[in-house]
């Protein structure tokens, strides 16, 4: 029996070569690895700290936004109402520490000494009802119950002559170092209150934190937004990487720091860097192909990118080429 031979038309050999034109493959030059994958960028997510109506908001998709440019303002009428309240509530509490400090007035002190007085004549005069009630039951002509009245008023008497005293006393000594601690404690309060307030007021302007260009508008002028709520997202352009995944067999022929080439679909091209080589490996993503088909694990690779022109754009296709060093060439030379 002859052997059985299978002829390949043109178009299946194509379909077979296809897994190895993907995500990195082999070059006629040994010191170049070419790895293709696509363009990432940071996602900066834009939310208001406070809540409140959306008062401006006029920011659109593709708008390139600065660091610091004001993107949205939040209505204040609630907050600068607050804040008068507060600088009232600051003004008394300050006030009543005022009073503590400078103690009572003197105008305060003789009116006190005058009841001190006017007690101590009460206090004479129901002594001297008692003393009289007291002789006339002595000599048979009163009665036990008026000579009982008699001295309980003078016992009354004498308990308010105590308390004018010890109330004269305390205004001559002052308030005491822990009434103006209490005092002053109220102030501070105020005082963070307002300091509080006035920082809601300046967070209701929000600014962009990187440059950018805004590529989602969530909200919109008007809106009634909670604390956190999202206003837009920028993506940083500045901060943009190229992803790409390397098989096991390639992975000791790049290096962190080590530079590379990135090359767009439309041949422009510049200089770039790696920064990230995962140090785990995962599964083929089903979007990558690999020059073997039995290459099931890949590692993640990230390639920094100079893109302050703006060149590259998330999601945008580029090649990286990663050429070794020449000793890394010369050992393989060897091998």
């Amino acid at each position: 029996m002859s052997p059985i031979r299978i002829r390949f038309g043109p178009i299946l050999w194509t379909v077979l070569l296809l897994p190895l034109a993907a995500c990195h493959r082999e070059t006629k030059d040994p010191a170049l690895l070419v790895a293709s994958g696509h363009v990432e960028a940071t996602d900066v997510r834009i939310s208001t700290k406070i809540a409140g109506r959306l008062q401006t908001f006029g920011m659109q998709e593709g708008d390139k936004v600065q660091a610091g440019q004001e993107l949205a303002r939040i209505d204040t009428t609630d907050l600068e109402l607050a804040i008068q309240q507060a600088q009232a509530e600051r003004e008394q509490a300050a006030a009543e520490l005022g009073l503590r400090i400078a103690g009572p007035a003197r105008e305060e002190i003789g009116q006190a000494a005058a009841q001190v007085a006017q007690a101590q004549a009460d206090l004479d005069g129901a002594q001297k009802d008692l003393n009289r009630m007291q002789g006339l039951l002595d000599v048979g002509s009163g009665t036990t119950k008026s000579r009982d009245d008699a001295k309980t008023r003078r016992d009354v008497a004498a308990a308010r002559v105590r308390g004018a005293k010890e109330g004269l006393a305390r205004l001559k000594a002052g308030s005491r170092k822990e009434e103006i601690a209490g005092s002053r404690a109220r102030v501070s309060t105020v005082d963070a209150r307002i300091a509080q307030l006035a920082q809601q007021r300046k967070d209701a302007v929000v600014t962009s934190p990187v440059n950018g260009i805004v590529t989602e508008k969530i909200a919109e002028a008007g809106e009634l937004l909670q604390g956190g709520g999202g206003l837009c997202v920028i993506t940083a352009l500045a901060d943009a990487w190229l992803t790409v995944y390397v098989g096991e067999p390639d992975l000791g022929r790049i290096r962190i720091g080590q530079e590379a080439e990135v090359v767009t679909d439309d041949g422009q091209s510049r200089k770039g860097k790696i920064t990230f080589i995962s140090t785990q490996a995962e599964f083929t993503p089903k979007n990558v192909q690999t020059r073997d088909e039995r290459e099931k694990l890949v590692f993640k690779v990230k390639v920094g990118l100079d893109n302050r022109d703006g060149l590259f754009k998330p999601g945008m296709p580029a090649e990286a080429r990663i050429r070794r060093t020449e000793k890394q060439t010369e050992k393989q030379a060897a091998q």
